[in-house]
């Protein structure tokens, strides 16, 4: 992908080396956060009682030394009165994390399909409001709860952003198999795909919904919604094919990508074996397929995940 020299967008929030304030990891339980997958069946969240035995003692611990636990997080920040935004500030203007080249790489990369999206809706007498990504390492605090880097990439609809650990792009490549700089732009694609989602009203309906739902029938529903952002990420790869700035292999390491993080692919590398009922980002066979769909046809009509067989 011919990325250098192009425009780069300024709606990135680099987080990284910002201390993790106060709350626990996961996403807030209604799943409200849109994620990339990471490997491995989802596991409820929560704490056993040898955590909340070990939240007392450090209560106790903190409160001998002068510490309000309780005002801290009423506060939102971390003891001595920070909210961890002057760390983020100072790795900006130090120029460590500002400049990398990853950074350049993930603000052209949604610079792309800012472009994309902003034409696709000013075809239809829209504007586009573009998310802000955020950059962080470790973990992360957004409006849909706590995330650990664990997690993988989200997207947040109550913030309206997309949140990305870019050790993430190291795991594709060496845990995954899925190398190249389209592979990592196709993840940005997918999670910036969520957002159109948000946008158009599919994931508030999804989220509405699935509170009425059964387990079975959430994660069904749910492998419609991640579909349907591969799709909508396959025709951002359409338009930016337009621009010529793809290289040849491009469209095959998306594919690879969106093979090695198929749910049975994962279930069969982490465990050995694949539970159907329990997918919820799509097999490795649908999710090439709608990727496919959309970076053939250009055309966001063609995605429709929830009308045509998956």
């Amino acid at each position: 992908m011919e990325w250098k020299g192009r425009r780069q967008s300024d709606n990135v929030e680099d987080r990284r080396g910002q201390a993790r304030g106060p709350g626990g990891f996961g996403r807030d339980p209604l799943g409200r956060g849109m994620g990339f997958p990471r490997g491995g069946m989802r596991r409820a969240s929560g704490g056993g009682i040898g955590t909340i035995i070990l939240l007392v003692v450090v209560f106790f611990i903190l409160k001998a030394m002068g510490i309000d636990l309780m005002q801290v997080l009423d506060q939102g920040g971390m003891p001595g009165g920070g909210t961890g935004t002057e760390q983020t500030e100072t790795v900006a203007e130090g120029g460590t994390a500002a400049s990398d080249e990853m950074t350049q790489f993930v603000r052209t990369v949604l610079a792309e399909t800012e472009d994309t999206w902003s034409g696709i809706f000013k075809a239809s007498g829209e504007t586009y409001p573009p998310p802000t990504l955020v950059l962080f390492s470790g973990a992360v605090r957004s409006a849909c709860g706590t995330a650990s880097s664990a997690s993988g990439p989200f997207y947040c609809p109550l913030d309206k952003k997309v949140y990305l650990d870019t050790d993430f792009f190291r795991e594709l490549e060496q845990r995954f198999g899925a190398s190249g700089d389209f592979a990592q732009a196709y993840v940005i694609a997918h999670e910036v795909g969520h957002h159109i989602q948000n946008l158009i009203g599919v994931l508030p309906k999804f989220n509405e919904a699935r509170q009425r739902m059964s387990q079975d029938e959430a994660n069904a529903m749910s492998v419609r919604v991640e579909l349907q952002a591969d799709c909508f990420a396959g025709v951002w790869g359409r338009f930016t094919e337009q621009k010529g700035i793809l290289s040849a292999g491009d469209l095959e390491e998306a594919l690879n990508a969106a093979q090695q993080i198929g749910d049975d692919t994962l279930q069969k590398r982490t465990q050995g074996y694949v539970v159907p009922e329990s997918f919820n980002h799509g097999t490795s066979a649908q999710r090439m397929k709608w990727f496919k769909r959309g970076f053939d046809t250009g055309d966001i009509n063609a995605c429709d995940t929830f009308s045509n067989p998956v």
